[in-house]
């Protein structure tokens, strides 16, 4: 969404992600084989048409790597209609950043359109086209005002749009094509959503809507507005309505990409969504897990729950709860780039904006996610720029390690079902959530696994979390992957059909939930005995083993043939007090196999070091340096 910091209403005022032009060449720091989406680091800044050249100066001083123009073409009546002044500035920006080595990207709206000062014109896209509105059931439109939410300026209308509206979608389809052409590298689509997030819409499941419902007719045979149960998720027609709205949205993000491509083939598409693994993603119809194919990256505006989403108000349970976003992300991106756009500080006096900064970049990049820095809640600027320099510099020297991709070697996988998601999000999210955080904290390899990457997952232990929903073919390969002699975890409801087996093993209580419910009355002191209880029913056969406090998050994974341990630290932090990691002293990693005993260390914002490991029997020892925010530690050849 159009983020605090911006006034798209200003005649084409523009906002700006640049990417440096030390990102373009290839080079020992960026191999020819990655593509500039999969090592961005964003930044924004406010362009004006006289200011390009300053903004792509300024940018690659703070080792920025990206450009958005943020004219909104099809989110503002205005230039829906008439495109052509936007379309010369994209193109004047396109042309610039080129010719500095840069890439730029633009962004639209996806189903939303504002029109300026609609209290003081005759025609808005509501008052010349009602029959394109999205409706709730009773057939109240999705039409707004100032105060509903922030980007919505005094005297303008919000409205939200039907994806089959035909007439709409044509024009619509004409103006990405147009955008294409002009030479952007990118179109960056926000809010690609039905209406069920403003307030009093949340529980509409919109749209209902004629063209919507004539859709639906003629995909199920069903009436919308009177065959389903509306909320009712035991309902079947309900079901359908859900995975139709879902289909909806992702079917009109291919159609952008697929027109886009059309007028220039080279140019990617970024759909941004908050949705990410919870059940929002049914409601909004923007699910993560169906837009990555159909898309070039995604960006991550993530958030969920309450709270203000600050890295500077995140408890230790809070980080740990957007490792498992952001690694299920990467698992449903299956290598392409997952761009994170969330927030580090926004003005409490009580933590350093800095810190906050480190703190949510180290977070990020250890996913193998790309770090967006913005101030406050908002897509522009930087609450502190020497940081932002600092950072960026440290991720530019080292995006091979973090970006290029990270191979399983003997994981333990987690099942993520969309479906049961889809239907059972309240009792699936709080199961998966707890599984993947003891993985974390047991410092014991993970994969997720999904119903697109089961055929190629060859770990020797899966876990299902209280996976409600499997199709024919899911239940096929569990039962062939059990009768290779795999261990299968059924924990909570066992829906595989699966007989009695020593390696099938079935947990009714389920212990994710109930180790995320034990999380959230006390973080520090639930890990212990559960730890030691769940890594024995794993029964893992670790090559690695990591020695370290359960405070810090670890992703294990195979970077251009070294086996490389991620560790983010968020030992000691507290929300609103203090930003700032106990220190990790004598952490240990142990190479079971004993293949080297060398290894480098590579801290946060610091400098690789070389460890020499000692050798006892098959196994080598290295004692890690002192872990101040995070670390990655590879192996090396003798």
């Amino acid at each position: 969404m159009p983020k605090a910091g911006f006034n798209p209403n200003i005649g084409i005022a523009l906002c700006v992600l640049v990417l440096s032009a030390s990102g373009m060449v290839a080079s020992a720091s960026k191999p020819a084989t990655m593509d500039w989406t999969q090592v961005v680091r964003i930044g924004a800044y406010g362009l004006q048409r006289n200011n390009a050249q300053k903004i792509v100066r300024q940018a690659a001083e703070s080792r920025v790597f990206g450009i958005e123009v943020d004219n909104d073409i099809t989110g503002r009546y205005q230039s829906f209609l008439d495109p052509n002044e936007k379309l010369k500035a994209i193109r004047a920006i396109a042309q610039e950043a080129h010719r500095a080595g840069n890439r730029a990207f633009v962004y639209i709206a996806g189903t939303e359109c504002i029109t300026a000062n609609a209290d003081q014109t005759q025609h808005t896209l509501a008052k010349d086209h009602p029959d394109w509105l999205q409706r709730k059931l009773s057939g109240e439109p999705a039409v707004f005002g100032a105060g509903t939410a922030f980007w919505i300026a005094k005297g303008d209308e919000d409205v939200w749009i039907s994806p089959y509206a035909a007439e709409w979608r044509k024009i619509y389809m004409g103006r990405v094509r147009q955008i294409a052409t002009t030479g952007i590298d990118g179109i960056y689509v926000d809010i690609p959503y039905w209406m069920t997030h403003f307030e009093g819409w949340e529980d509409s499941w919109a749209s209902f809507d004629d063209y919507t419902v004539a859709a639906f007719r003629k995909r199920s045979g069903l009436d919308a507005r009177r065959d389903l149960k509306l909320g009712d998720f035991s309902d079947p027609n309900f079901r359908k309505w859900i995975d139709f709205r879902i289909q909806t949205i992702t079917d009109f993000v291919q159609e952008i990409d697929r027109t886009a491509k059309s007028g220039n083939p080279e140019i990617k598409t970024i759909p941004e969504i908050y949705p990410g693994i919870e059940e929002e993603a049914a409601r909004v119809g923007a699910d993560v897990y169906s837009l990555y194919p159909v898309a070039d990256a995604i960006a991550h505006e993530y958030e969920f729950g309450g709270g203000d989403h600050m890295a500077s108000s995140r408890s230790q349970l809070d980080w740990f709860e957007y490792q498992v976003g952001m690694a299920t992300f990467r698992a449903f991106a299956e290598g392409k780039p997952t761009w994170i756009l969330n927030y580090s500080w926004d003005g409490d006096p009580r933590v350093d904006a800095k810190q906050s900064m480190q703190n949510l970049a180290m977070s990020q990049v250890m996913t193998g996610a790309n770090f967006w820095d913005a101030k406050g809640h908002s897509m522009s600027g930087s609450n502190d720029p020497p940081t932002r320099q600092r950072i960026f510099r440290w991720i530019e020297k080292h995006q091979d390690v973090l970006y290029r991709p990270r191979e399983p070697l003997n994981p333990i996988g987690v099942y993520f079902s969309p479906a049961t998601r889809n239907y059972f999000g309240r009792e699936f999210i709080p199961s998966f959530r707890g599984i993947m955080i003891l993985l974390l904290q047991s410092h014991l390899e993970y994969q997720v696994v999904t119903p697109r990457t089961l055929q190629a997952f060859r770990g020797k232990t899966l876990v299902l979390p209280d996976v409600h929903i499997l199709n024919e073919a899911e239940t096929a390969w569990l039962r062939s992957y059990v009768a290779g002699g795999n261990r299968l975890l059924i924990y909570g409801t066992d829906a595989t059909g699966l007989p009695r087996r020593e390696n099938v093993v079935r947990d009714h209580s389920d212990p994710g939930k109930s180790y995320m419910a034990a999380l959230g009355k006390d973080f520090e002191h639930s890990i212990s005995s559960r730890e030691q209880s769940f890594a024995a029913n794993l029964n893992p056969q670790a090559r690695v083993i990591v020695q370290i406090s359960s405070a810090v998050a670890t992703h294990i994974a195979k970077v251009d043939a070294k086996l490389c341990v991620f560790l983010a630290s968020f030992k000691g932090l507290r929300g609103h007090q203090n930003p700032v990691q106990t220190p990790e002293e004598g952490a240990r990693i142990v190479l079971e196999d004993g293949n080297t005993d060398r290894m480098s260390f590579l801290p946060f914002l610091g400098e690789a070091v070389p460890l020499l490991g000692e050798n006892h029997g098959q196994k080598t020892f290295f004692v890690l340096p002192r872990i101040e925010r995070g670390a990655i530690a590879c192996t090396e050849p003798r």
